[in-house]
């Protein structure tokens, strides 16, 4: 298995190993989700009917208000959060929902996740010293 490393600065402590799930687009807040379940509702959005759950969430940055950060604590709540971010372009959105979620962060990374990073491959985010690994999956 292929691996990489990535570094970057933290946004949030912690350490989370887990699949990936990636988009090179933004990930929104309130809406995108289903709060009881943690699927993707959103239907213009690649991840739609997908769960974010234990999933190391790599997306580009956060769009939307501040309801952002309630929908990811509305996740965290019920138990159905995702492990980690690995975000391109940190936001306020995207550093308070780390903050609420409390969830391993790292952004301002030397390659951009959403290029190098596929969905199904395993991460390991060590925010704290800003790695992200990279366990490529067959074939990614």
């Amino acid at each position: 298995m292929k691996r990489m490393v990535l570094r970057g600065r933290k946004v949030t402590g912690g350490l989370a190993e887990a699949e990936a799930l990636v988009t090179k687009g933004s990930l929104g807040g309130y809406g995108t989700f289903d709060l009881s379940t943690g699927d993707v509702v959103d239907v213009d959005h690649e991840w739609y009917g997908l769960n974010v759950k234990d999933k190391v969430l790599v997306f580009r940055t956060a769009q939307g208000s501040s309801a952002w950060t309630i929908a990811h604590q509305a996740l965290r709540m019920a138990g159905l959060s995702p492990a980690a971010y690995v975000v391109r372009e940190i936001n306020p959105q995207t550093a308070l929902g780390a903050v609420v979620g409390r969830l391993p962060a790292v952004t301002d990374l030397d390659r951009d996740p959403t290029e190098v990073i596929a969905t199904g491959d395993l991460v390991r985010v060590d925010a704290d010293n800003g790695i992200v690994e990279v366990k490529k999956r067959s074939g990614s």
